[in-house]
């Protein structure tokens, strides 16, 4: 098994240009296979991480409802956002400016073959790192992310997730709220879930957080679980 993954901080990417280029890296990843069972070879399929930003935008997963995008496109206009129907898993949800996007394209071969592991590896990634800035992460039954004080009054999410897989090769990924501007979610009901609000790790802090040392400790992290080896692209 291959657990060497190719690490790209692609910083702040247009949405619609990084995800041509994860489709461009999943679909390599999928051929790969298909070779590999048709010629019955054992070449290693490659594995990536992409971590980036991205300008105001909003995405919809395949089964979400567009209902869940509460303004016309040309408020987004106005507001300098964006929106695209996409093929992950799950509803609606934003990404802009101060938010870390991740991106995991890997072939689970390599790693376990189950999704539900997988997500909660990437979950419990976030949770390590709120903890090192005194926080306690949470998740919340039958609703994927990361959380604080579920199943009060004041639950609040931190990180969203929203995955594809086919072959047991993923893309698409997490969105963790790190200086992200939370005025953006109040143009949408946030992954279809009206009685919960979102927060970030600088509205929980009361200041602004170094974005390049979150990363490394998501990194790290995720690094850590998932026992990769990280190889420069």
């Amino acid at each position: 098994m291959n657990k060497k993954v190719k690490f790209e901080d692609l910083r702040l990417i247009d949405y619609k240009q990084c995800w041509e280029y994860q489709e461009k890296l999943f679909t390599k990843i999928v051929n790969r296979k298909r070779e590999n069972k048709r010629e019955n070879l054992n070449n290693a399929t490659p594995n990536y991480l992409l971590f980036c930003e991205h300008p105001h935008v909003y995405t919809l997963g395949k089964s979400g409802n567009k209902n869940n995008l509460l303004v016309n496109e040309e408020s987004l206009k106005s507001r300098g956002a964006t929106f695209y129907k996409i093929n992950r898993g799950g509803d609606i949800t934003y990404h802009g400016p101060g938010q870390i996007v991740g991106y995991p394209i890997l072939d689970l071969d390599n790693f376990f073959t189950d999704i539900h592991k997988y997500l909660r590896l990437l979950e419990e990634a976030i949770i390590l790192t709120l903890k090192e800035y005194g926080l306690e992460g949470d998740r919340s039954e039958g609703e994927t992310g990361v959380w604080f004080d579920v199943g009060t009054p004041k639950a609040r999410k931190i990180c969203a997730f929203g995955v594809k897989t086919s072959r047991w090769v993923t893309m698409h990924g997490f969105a963790f709220n790190v200086n992200s501007d939370l005025s953006y979610f109040e143009n949408i009901i946030p992954c279809g879930i009206t009685d919960k609000q979102v927060t970030s790790l600088k509205k929980e802090l009361g200041k602004e957080i170094d974005l390049e040392e979150v990363k490394k400790k998501v990194l790290f992290h995720i690094v850590k679980l998932f026992k990769m080896t990280i190889t420069d692209s």
